[in-house]
């Protein structure tokens, strides 16, 4: 019992180290509220510089001690298997230096808690040895797989994200077209609007935007858009582009189609869902109403029948 109590503890103070060191999103609050007691903001500034620089030294120490120590098991063998890691990382919308060593640390940490968590349950249960080992492999394994599905969730996330910014994106882009502006002018514009109403898209135009500047090709930048969105529909608007430029026909009407199919895509997408609500009930229906149904309409009939054949006992 007494390991069980010291493995509890050890998981919460690790929580609370993690939360200690999340940033905080009460900044603009602090500002909104300062603003309305009519003080000025250089004391409050000081002091919440102060603070974030404090917390990022912590942050960065930790990170530097840990992540070189933690990322050696799972390091990747070869540079391609690396270079694939950021990728998804940049399709997740993390594309910090660091980001890679930070990941790989992870997995041994949260496998280690994991274990140590499940081992300390384990000998407080006082369970025998064959199983306590299984029970700690198999947490330190859920640990380790943790973050590898974490990561596919936020891919997932963003791509729908993007998904769904694509349809008033391209509206943007076609009265931006349409108005005179260049594409490339037109996808800073869009970036710029876009930016409150669908911030992860305008992300994507606006690094289309500075790789332009940096004197990439557009095609390749949009090419490179594509790739980090992984979105199907962001290839193929990229696709459209690229074709109206090779062959000189307006981007403007190639925009306005394009617009047009993905808002249809997406009504059928909506559609399609709508249609397997009726063979997603099927499994409440039959594991939870029907038995209560059953239990209901045929046990007083049951009841009586069994106290009929049993000579009325």
């Amino acid at each position: 019992m007494t390991l069980y109590i010291l493995g509890v503890m050890l998981v919460l103070s690790i929580a609370l180290i993690l939360y200690a060191l999340w940033p905080k999103s009460d900044d603009n609050k602090d500002a909104v509220k300062r603003r309305m007691a009519g003080r000025t903001g250089q004391e409050s500034s000081s002091v919440a510089s102060l603070r974030k620089q404090a917390k990022e030294s912590v942050a960065k120490r930790v990170m530097e001690t840990v992540a070189p120590i933690a990322v050696r098991p799972v390091m990747p063998a070869s540079a391609e298997q690396m270079s694939r890691l950021r990728m998804k990382l940049s399709t997740a919308g993390f594309r910090g230096e660091s980001t890679p060593m930070i990941f790989l640390a992870s997995k041994t940490v949260v496998a280690i808690c994991l274990g140590l968590a499940a081992l300390a349950y384990a000998w407080g249960k006082g369970g025998p040895v064959s199983h306590s080992a299984g029970l700690v492999l198999l947490a330190a394994g859920v640990g380790f797989m943790a973050p590898d599905v974490w990561l596919k969730m936020a891919i997932s996330k963003r791509a729908d994200l993007i998904r769904r910014g694509l349809p008033d994106t391209l509206d943007m882009l076609v009265i931006s077209v349409e108005s005179g502006l260049g594409l490339d002018a037109a996808f800073q514009r869009v970036g710029e609007e876009m930016r409150k109403v669908h911030p992860v898209l305008a992300e994507e135009l606006q690094i289309v935007t500075l790789e332009s500047q940096m004197g990439i090709p557009r095609g390749e930048a949009l090419e490179n858009f594509a790739t980090r969105s992984g979105v199907d529909e962001a290839r193929s608007m990229v696709g459209v582009v690229n074709q109206a430029e090779r062959f000189g026909t307006s981007i403007a009407g190639a925009l306005r189609r394009q617009s047009d199919a993905l808002r249809i895509k997406r009504r059928q997408a909506a559609e399609e869902k709508a249609q397997q609500t009726t063979v997603k009930l099927m499994a409440p229906l039959i594991l939870f109403i029907f038995p209560a149904i059953l239990v209901v309409l045929a046990g007083p009939a049951a009841l009586k029948l069994m106290g009929t054949l049993g000579g009325g006992e």
